[in-house]
């Protein structure tokens, strides 16, 4: 293993060649959340474990007889336990070790690796596809983590804000530009002969050489920072130190930042109000193909040129946010992007059924506040993390990202359980931004910084 080597140059030039090619990432591996998981991998993997079935009820996964319409949901659920666990892992090494380039590389080209070896799922290939998608999955969420830890480090307080938009936003335009190329590939494949499984497994396949090919351009700007804990080593130390007890090491700081959580109550609370309102837009988000196909009636033509218009709308969402932060704090704004959702789910309930105008600007309002109250939520987050300590408390921001969506989809799956009306789920939804909004506004952001060691920026 080699030496972790102290940065010399932190200044203004330096960070911004980082912060360009941290942005990159966000550009690279977005095509995995739009191309794989939001339109393309359900819906094919469900068909080819269908076929394998041969018109029996159930298929078998390591001994157990799975329908086939459950076996991807099984699958989400498993990977999302890998995740929870490769996260914590991944944040515990990347402080401990301070090699974040390395580990950010070997998570994303070992995702990359498993996507593009979807290309492989065919005719009976289920349980290969599962297997890709868990590993591509948790190897996604694990390089999240280093990817998030590396912000404090590349933008100084009174960046923050804008290289998060901008990141995030660069994410929305690389996931979207891939989804229309393969799109346009689907939808022409049978008049150019290859036929739509193919389309699928070549769309799939894409998404993992464009995660890897653009990961490139990261790999080559971001440098390591010496951890804190190598400071008082001895020169040499931690090139000596084997895997083993890097790992076992990489646990014990963990542990210790876990048992010191007490001591930042300010960024709990932030974290709690981030959880509830988080959870709600992203029940949103995965509820509202469901709420266009079953209760307005929409085609799946309409539904899939929203998803089109969502990514593009968003880029442009998050960097306008990032601007108006940049003018009133992130706070403020993300605090009036609350009141936006919370009018987004209220004029839900009355878009008529066939409307798909009204769906389409439903959904461009939904853009315009949804990058921009998940980029500014993360800067904030940023400013409310010990010096040091980056990845793991980034591991806990993740998995309270990815668990997200949890209470909502009860809430929602309640409320048209008891009313038999899907409006009534999705107007349910109010009631987590008006929570989160009420926590997020008690949460006293300076002192949280201060708290934390870190420096207050002019506005937040």
């Amino acid at each position: 293993m080699t030496t972790v080597k102290a940065v010399d140059d932190d200044s203004p030039t330096s960070r911004l060649r980082e912060q360009r090619g941290w942005y990159w990432y966000d550009f690279a591996n977005s095509a995995f959340p739009t191309t794989v998981m939001t339109v393309f991998l359900g819906p094919y993997l469900t068909e080819v474990a269908k076929s394998a079935a041969g018109g029996a009820a159930y298929v078998d996964v390591l001994g157990m007889d799975v329908r086939p319409e459950a076996y991807y949901p099984f699958v989400l659920g498993v990977s999302a336990i890998l995740q929870i666990v490769l996260m914590l892992i991944s944040g515990a090494l990347a402080d401990h070790t301070g090699r974040k380039r390395e580990l950010l590389g070997f998570f994303a080209y070992l995702g990359a690796g498993a996507t593009l070896c979807m290309w492989f799922i065919s005719d009976g290939g289920y349980l290969l596809g599962g297997f890709l998608f868990m590993i591509g999955n948790a190897c996604f969420a694990a390089a999240m983590v280093v990817y998030n830890s590396f912000l404090p480090e590349i933008s100084t307080p009174d960046e923050r804000d804008k290289v998060s938009s901008r990141g995030w936003g660069f994410g929305y335009l690389g996931g979207g530009t891939l989804l229309v190329i393969n799109l346009a590939l689907f939808t022409q494949a049978d008049a150019i002969g290859i036929g739509e499984a193919s389309a699928v497994r070549i769309s799939l396949a894409s998404a993992g050489l464009w995660w890897g090919a653009f990961t490139i351009i990261p790999m080559m700007r971001l440098r390591n920072r010496v951890p804190r804990a190598a400071e008082a080593q001895p020169h040499g130390a931690q090139a000596r130190e084997p895997l083993g007890q890097a790992l076992a090491g990489s646990f014990r700081q963990l542990g210790r930042t876990v048992a010191g959580l007490r001591h930042y109550p300010l960024t709990l609370f932030f974290l709690l109000a981030y959880l509830v309102y988080n959870d709600g837009v992203q029940t949103v988000i995965s509820f509202s193909a469901t709420y266009a196909d079953q209760e307005l009636g929409l085609s799946t033509n309409v539904q899939i040129s929203a998803i089109l218009l969502v990514q593009f709308a968003a880029f442009g969402g998050a960097l306008l946010l990032g601007r108006l932060a940049a003018r009133h704090g992130a706070k403020r704004v993300v605090l009036v992007s609350l009141v936006a959702w919370t009018a987004v789910v209220a004029v839900a309930y009355f878009l008529e059924r066939g409307a798909a105008w009204q769906f389409y600007a439903l959904g461009f309002a939904i853009a315009i506040v949804m990058g921009g109250t998940q980029s500014l939520s993360r800067s904030m987050y940023s400013l409310v993390i010990p010096a040091g300590r980056e990845a793991e408390y980034f591991s806990l921001y993740e998995i309270s990202d990815k668990g997200a969506a949890i209470f909502g989809s009860f809430v929602l799956g309640t409320a048209v359980q008891i009313t038999g009306s899907q409006r009534a789920g999705i107007v349910s939804l109010v009631v987590f931004f008006v929570i989160g909004f009420v926590l997020l506004s008690l949460v006293n952001l300076p002192k949280a910084i201060r708290a934390a060691g870190n420096e207050v920026p002019e506005r937040i």
